[in-house]
């Protein structure tokens, strides 16, 4: 009984694998899959992996960075006064200039 048992987990494990390695196997009546419609045929383009030729003006978006982390390292003390009830008169302000820096640098990263 036991051996019968060992005998069936050994030819299920067997199985998988061989099972596994005939997905690509043409089995007769079945149609065979569409041809791709890519026409590179999954071959990424060299032109997609290079920067766009627009000139991006690499100091200045460095400034807008710092300027974002700057303003960025400020919020957690604004947040610790709302904490405490009080709502600096500036956080929103400085939220806002975080998203519109934020959403300047990606614009120019990923046009």
């Amino acid at each position: 009984m036991i051996k019968a048992a060992l005998l069936a987990l050994f030819l299920l494990a067997c199985l998988f694998p061989a099972a596994a390695q005939m997905k690509d196997v043409y089995i007769p009546g079945a149609p065979p899959p569409p041809p791709s419609l890519d026409p590179d045929h999954g071959k990424a383009a060299s032109d997609e992996t290079r920067l766009p030729q627009q000139h991006i003006d690499v100091a200045k978006l460095q400034r807008e960075a710092d300027d974002l982390a700057r303003t960025a390292q400020t919020i957690p003390t604004d947040l610790a006064d709302v904490r405490q009830g009080i709502l600096p008169k500036d956080v929103i302000e400085k939220l806002k200039r975080i998203e519109k820096l934020s959403k300047r640098l990606r614009s120019e990263l990923n046009p």
